[in-house]
């Protein structure tokens, strides 16, 4: 399909396109996090929940997505170690001593029912996240905690386009719970961040000074790798799959200081590397030196290569809040991405047909 390469600096022609309005999610995440932030405060959580030896998530695709967040930004402040369960069946160590989170933003999920079935059934200490759905009503018939949210800022109604509500979510969520402590500055100061992001890439700024335009147009001729290093890896981890879901393209994401031991050996074949592969490193003032180093040294070895590569600095000044201004960043490229493409970010045709066709 060819390219309309002037249309992201034409709002009607995107709106056109953007048919289930995934643009209106982008730019309302950080209503997103205040309202289920608000919505979690309402939360009754039994005394038994704050004795467990261990947290187990059960969710898929980007119900999911937080907990890989969590786990990056808040690896030196948790407690307890987290496992996530993309599954149907749980691990074997799951007991009484659990903390079971069920994540499904639309409340359907299959794995997530049988998962969240089975944590029941050994008397995990369950708890959940939903908007609705199957799963809600299992959750209160138990008669546990459970954030049952209301998606009024995600327009789309796409589970990856409701960051807000999925990602901080299980942060308020888990903030109740006693696992993590964040006040409300720290929501505040997240929301800044995000109103900054929105201010540099929004649809109105055009691409010769937009970012996440032009970041956009290195993305549609090449495979884009997004590279970042400690905190950053769970957000990482959410472009990616926003790439593959909203601008229908292969994408991957590594993580330094794991690469510098095998993959920049890997950069000299075959010989189109260089027309295929696009790196973008995601640089930070909070790594720790040893891993900023080794980014401007993988850069060095992508020139080398004659791989190309684009660099973004954060300039958020903790580490939650930098994953928000990734988080909102990414999703504008993704969406500028898809209007490239010539195509609607929102629906996921052939996800929805592999859905169907299980059920068969």
């Amino acid at each position: 399909m060819k390219k309309n390469t002037a249309i992201l600096n034409d709002l009607d022609a995107m709106q056109k396109l953007d048919a289930s309005n995934t643009r209106g999610s982008i730019e309302q995440i950080a209503q997103q996090v205040q309202d289920v932030w608000e919505q979690a405060q309402s939360l009754k959580i039994p005394a038994a929940y704050k004795n467990v030896r261990n947290i187990v998530v059960g969710g898929m695709g980007g119900s999911a997505l937080g907990t890989h967040v969590i786990q990056a930004v808040f690896k030196d402040e948790l407690g307890l170690p987290i496992t996530i369960v993309p599954d149907y069946t749980l691990p074997a160590f799951v007991d009484e001593n659990t903390l079971f989170i069920a994540s499904s933003y639309s409340g359907s999920t299959e794995e997530t029912l049988s998962t969240t079935k089975r944590a029941l059934e050994r008397g995990a200490k369950v708890a959940g996240i939903t908007s609705g759905g199957e799963l809600s009503a299992m959750l209160q018939e138990a008669d546990v905690p459970a954030l049952i949210f209301t998606p009024t800022y995600n327009p789309s109604g796409q589970p990856r386009m409701a960051l807000g509500y999925s990602v901080f979510g299980q942060i308020a969520l888990l903030s109740q719970l006693g696992v993590l402590s964040v006040s409300d500055t720290q929501v505040a100061e997240v929301l800044n961040a995000i109103a900054a992001v929105h201010l540099l890439t929004g649809v109105t700024v055009l691409e010769e000074s937009n970012p996440a335009k032009l970041l956009a147009y290195q993305f549609s001729r090449r495979i884009p790798i997004v590279t970042v290093a400690e905190h950053l890896e769970g957000v990482a981890h959410v472009f990616a799959n926003q790439l593959n879901e909203n601008a229908k393209t292969y994408s991957e994401y590594r993580v330094v200081p794991e690469i510098n031991h095998h993959l920049l050996e890997g950069l000299q074949f075959p010989e189109n590397r260089d027309d295929m592969l696009f790196f973008f490193t995601v640089l930070s003032d909070l790594y720790q030196p040893g891993n900023s180093k080794r980014m401007t040294l993988t850069q060095e070895i992508l020139q080398k290569n004659n791989i190309d590569f684009q660099t973004l600095q954060l300039t958020s000044s903790t580490k939650l809040e930098q994953a928000f201004e990734l988080l909102t960043f990414g999703a504008y490229v993704t969406y500028y991405l898809a209007m490239l493409h010539q195509l609607d970010p929102a629906p996921i045709p052939v996800v929805d047909w592999f859905k169907e066709q299980l059920k068969q």
